[in-house]
């Protein structure tokens, strides 16, 4: 499955993925029960300061919550977007979705 951004989704491996000029920069993740546990992002080097981390934690983010998840970042880059990006607060493990 590919997302409009390009964002490939590859639920086996536990990965989004996104090629950018011959280098491939990921999410990492695993599913336990209804949470996904974001473990890791890479970017390669040559294609750091572009975006692309946020590009692929806004994929998983968005995956999340469509498929009714909660997210568990121990990835700190996925921990500081949420921090940075407030409207995806509310599916980190542990918070009140009521408001």
């Amino acid at each position: 499955m590919t997302t409009p951004t390009g964002v490939r989704h590859d639920p086996q491996r536990g990965r989004f993925e996104l090629d950018v000029d011959g280098e491939t920069a990921h999410v990492e993740y695993r599913q336990e029960g209804d949470t996904m546990v974001v473990l890791h992002t890479i970017v390669p080097d040559a294609l750091a300061g572009r975006g692309i981390a946020g590009t692929l934690n806004a994929a998983a983010l968005d995956h999340a919550r469509d498929a009714g998840m909660r997210v568990d970042p121990q990835c700190e880059y996925t921990a500081s977007y949420v921090r940075r990006h407030p409207g995806y607060a509310d599916l980190v493990r542990g918070a009140d979705r009521s408001s």
